[in-house]
């Protein structure tokens, strides 16, 4: 009997093996070139028939719905919560000794020029209020001679009555007697006498009491003297007091009497 051969260990067997070889590292990169081509060269077809890669194929949807249209970034959804975050509240600060001195400098400004503008406008609003005063004063005095000085024969015995509420005291009542005296005898005579006003001043003033002067020129007529202007130029100082907020005339000095007839 002869002896069999022993195993000799070897990994790689022979053609009559009951294995079959495996491929070896250069058939391997063969394949992978061969692979590669056809993958490009499918690729490149579908590209041209318009379909998506496979790679653009496999993009996940997910991503894709992530990205805003219109600016291409990734947008997150606004939850709730962030859209209710509750406000930081932050600790209240007293203000400091800086900002106080500051308040207080400034607060003392505004008074001192408050107190500047009073003290300002005090005498000037004295002086308009005595303006005013005069004013009142001396338009009362010009209503009042050219209502006493002017009449007809017609509503000469009325004059008294509407003179009065230029007359106060005694003066008054002289007016009304001398009217009564001469209206009987210039009614006779149908005078008319018309007196115009040139310029009325204060003289002086107080609370309760002034002087005006008033300045006129007097025409009558008169059928008796062929209807000739008598003219004259008067002038007037009235005493005057003040009764409620009316000025009354108290008493009427002649200052000028200048007469200016025409002699023929």
């Amino acid at each position: 009997m002869e002896d069999q051969p022993t195993d000799s260990g070897d990994l790689t067997t022979g053609s009559g093996s009951g294995t079959e070889p495996g491929p070896t590292p250069k058939t391997k990169a063969k394949a992978k070139t061969k692979a590669e081509a056809k993958t490009e060269a499918g690729t490149g077809a579908k590209a041209a028939a318009g379909e998506p890669s496979d790679s653009e194929a496999e993009t996940d949807p997910e991503a894709e719905a992530d990205t805003n249209p219109e600016t291409g970034t990734d947008s997150e959804p606004v939850t709730d919560t962030d859209a209710q975050a509750e406000p930081v509240k932050v600790a209240h600060r007293p203000p400091g000794r800086r900002v106080k001195i500051l308040a207080a400098v400034g607060a003392v400004a505004v008074v001192a020029a408050a107190a500047f503008a009073g003290a300002t406008a005090a005498p000037y609003l004295i002086d308009r209020a005595q303006v005013q005063v005069k004013l009142d004063i001396a338009g009362t005095a010009a209503d009042a001679i050219s209502t006493l000085w002017t009449y007809t024969p017609e509503d000469m015995e009325s004059l008294p009555d509407r003179a009065a509420k230029y007359l106060g005291g005694d003066f008054q009542v002289e007016y009304r007697k001398y009217i009564d005296a001469i209206a009987a005898p210039n009614k006779q005579a149908q005078v008319s006498n018309n007196t115009q006003v040139l310029g009325a001043a204060v003289e002086s003033m107080d609370a309760n009491n002034a002087s005006a002067i008033v300045y006129t020129n007097s025409v009558a007529t008169s059928p008796v003297t062929k209807n000739i202007p008598s003219l004259r130029y008067l002038s007037y100082r009235l005493t005057m007091e003040k009764h409620g907020t009316h000025w009354l005339i108290t008493q009427m000095d002649a200052i000028t009497s200048l007469d200016l007839t025409p002699r023929l």
